[in-house]
Parts: C-alpha cells; structure tokens; sequence
C-alpha cells in the first residue's frame, strides 16, 4: 500500500513539472480562495487580539454609563437616545454613595477632542483627549499607570488648581528631551503646571500605543468650561461583585430619572465582556463573507482542475490501456488521478498559503495591525485545497479507471 501511494505520488509529480504553466493556471483559482483564507484569518486573529487586550485592559470588574448606548453603531443614532437628559454630578455621587456593591466611580467632563491643543513654544499636539476628572480616575482605569509624577489630589480638585496629567506620548512630544514634571503647558491657551505623566500599555484599536489623554481636575474643568456635561461614568465594583453593582446603579437612576416600571432605561450601562460579545457577532459575520468568497475561488478552481483531468485522462488514453493489459486494476487507475488532483489543487493551497501570508505581513509591516497568520486557518487552507481535488477529480479518475484496455490501446 506504502508503495502504490509512493508510486502514484510520484506520477503525479511527474506529469505537473511536464507542465508547469497549465498546471499553475488551472490551480490559481484555489491560490486565490486559500490566500483569501490565510490574510482574513490573519487581520481576525490580530485585531481580535487587539481588541480583546483594549478592552480586558479596563479591567475586569468595570462598567461604563453612559446616556447612550455604548458599542458598535451602524447608520444614525436613535432619536430617543438624543432627547435623554444627560448624566450629572450628583448622580455619579449617589452611585458612590447608595450602591454598595461600586467601590470606585470615575466621572469626567469632556472637551471637543477635535479642536483642543496643548503647546510649549513651538511644539504642538492637536485633537487630544483633554477632559476633566476626579483622582479615583487611576483607580478606576485598570490600565492606567504613573509613569513619573503623581496624579492629582482631592484638595487641588476641590481648589480647582490648574496642574495637568499628561499621557506619556503627549507629554515625549511636547518636552521630548527634558523631565516635564513642573514644567509649564500651554492647554487652549491656559497654562497649567504638569504634574505626572501616565502610561497606558501598548494596544487599543490598530495596535497604536499612542495614548493622547490630557486630564485636569474636575472643578478646574468645569470653571474654565461651565456649560460641558458629563458624558458617562465608569465604575469599579468590588471583586466578583459587577452584576450586583450594575443593578444596584440601574435601580438607583431609574428611580433618580422617575421611570415607570414599563419605561425602558433611559441610559445605558455596558461591561467590557458585553462589548467583546458584540465584536465577536460581527467577526462571525466577516468569517461567514470571508467563507463566500473564498468559496468562489476554490469552485472556479475545482472547475477547472475537473477539466485539466478530463483533458489529461484523453492525452493519455494509450497510457491507461497499457497499464491495465500489464495488471493495473481500476482501483490503480482511480487512485493515480486522484492523486494528481489532489496534488496538483495541494500545490495550489501551499501557493495560496505562501501568498496570503506575504500579504498579512506586508499589511502589518505597513500599517499598525497586528495581522498574525494562525495556524488553524494555514491548516483549514490545505485541507479544503486537498478537498477540492477530490472531489473534482472523482469524476475523471472514474472515467479513466472505467476504459476497456483493448479501446484505450486502439487509441491514438
């Protein structure tokens, strides 16, 4: 059995290197249905570990509320989420203070991220996150950490001070060769004093590590900008305690906002797992697009492996013949073409596998995905190019094993 498998491998081979040109035109269809395979596997794998990092990195036992609903949004915004009344003050502290299961609150004011600056001399950065929070900020952002300096206090919170928490590529570009702590930074014109640089882990959307976040104290924010709202919360419940705390904040603003019990929530309240679940329904659906295309290529591919066989078992109709006057039973014959098939669409998949993978590492060196070649979609890849030539090439291995000898010999 080793030996006949050898042996028809061998004629296989044999007969692609008779020809090449023929062999690679009539494979390229699956070439392109493998490589599609290969660079989509590679762009999901890399961005869903990219975006599985960003937001684990929130940590845990975190949830976010907010007047809209968080996530991925497609087309407008509903109506009824725009005429909601906005989050405020007092109800982030009478979350703090009545919902026993939230350890931490963050709440933050926010700026116009595409018109806010910060400047020292000549030195510029432009659409920073610039915002106004509380000191429980670090404590809340799991991923937040002191790179030099310190965070803010409750009484330069209280005082409205005018000190600044840079993010670690803000502050590399404004005073990229000096320490900045205690230096002066120029914010929409007002001078503030720096006090701490923070650093947030590489990751995030594209695998970017920039992290553009300006932070001031809440009150300082709010007495330079009096008519900016909160746009949401993020809480710290605490450990294994997030379904309580989640709970425990919607019954306390259904009640602060005086809805019915039949009223839908006029706000919304999403976790990182919930996020991460609703990215998942939407890879699905790429990998079921992905499956269509790639489909399209290998049938054009099979279509026409199934007519460079035929074609084949025609040339080599005398061949046949004079293997089965020598012994060669049907069995024989149908394996030797199945083989060439297989190894001719096999060859395609490798093509398609080395060509995909090219173009995943081309993207990444390119760009900032982190585009990574698993191996399940190299193996998926092989395995349906082998199943292509299979199964197109049942049909003319049948017919080839099915001539009379004494017909195929009288062949010319």
């Amino acid at each position: 059995m080793r030996q006949d498998f050898r042996e028809n491998l061998m004629l296989a081979l044999d007969t692609l290197r008779a020809h090449k040109l023929r062999s690679f035109l009539t494979v390229l269809g699956v070439v392109i249905g493998v490589g599609i395979i290969i660079v989509v596997g590679a762009l999901l794998a890399g961005f869903n570990s990219t975006v599985t990092e960003a937001f684990t990195g929130f940590g845990a036992d975190t949830a976010f509320i907010s007047k809209f609903s968080q996530g991925i949004h497609f087309g407008r915004m509903d109506s009824d989420e725009r005429m909601r009344k906005p989050l405020r003050l007092e109800d982030g502290e009478a979350i703090l203070e009545q919902c026993s299961g939230v350890k931490a609150i963050a709440i933050s004011l926010f700026g116009d991220n595409d018109s806010n600056s910060i400047r020292v001399g000549d030195k510029e950065v432009v659409a920073i996150d610039f915002r106004g929070t509380f000191p429980a900020f670090v404590q809340v952002y799991a991923n937040a950490s002191m790179k030099k300096g310190r965070f803010f206090s409750d009484a330069e919170n209280r005082h409205a001070q005018r000190v600044v928490v840079l993010g670690s590529s803000v502050a590399e570009a404004i005073y990229p060769s000096v320490d900045p702590i205690g230096k002066p930074v120029l914010i929409n014109g007002t001078e503030f004093n720096i006090i701490g640089v923070f650093l947030l882990p590489k990751g995030g959307f594209g695998g970017s590590s920039e992290d553009r976040r300006v932070l001031v104290p809440y009150y300082t924010f709010h007495k330079l900008y009096p008519a900016a709202k909160e746009h949401g919360f993020r809480i710290e419940s605490y450990p294994n305690q997030l379904d309580n705390a989640v709970d425990q904040v919607r019954e306390l603003l259904r009640r602060r906002r005086n809805l019915a019990y039949r009223e839908p929530d006029s706000f919304a309240i999403s976790t990182s797992q919930q996020t991460l679940e609703q990215f998942y329904s939407i890879v699905q659906a790429v990998a079921i697009a992905t499956i269509v295309l790639s489909s399209i290529g290998l049938l054009i591919g099979g279509v026409g492996v199934m007519n460079i066989m035929l074609v084949s078992v025609t040339e080599r109709t005398r061949e046949i013949g004079v293997r089965k006057a020598i012994g060669a039973r049907r069995r024989d014959i149908t394996w030797q073409f199945l083989f060439e098939a297989m190894t001719l669409t096999g060859m395609g998949g490798i093509l398609g596998v080395l060509v995909g993978s090219g173009l995943a590492m081309a993207v990444r060196a390119a760009t900032d995905m982190r585009a990574v070649v698993p191996l399940w979609a190299v193996v998926i890849g092989l395995l349906v190019a082998l199943a292509v030539g299979l199964v197109f090439g049942v049909w003319p291995a049948l017919k080839a094993a099915r001539l009379e000898p004494v017909e195929a010999l009288r062949y010319e």
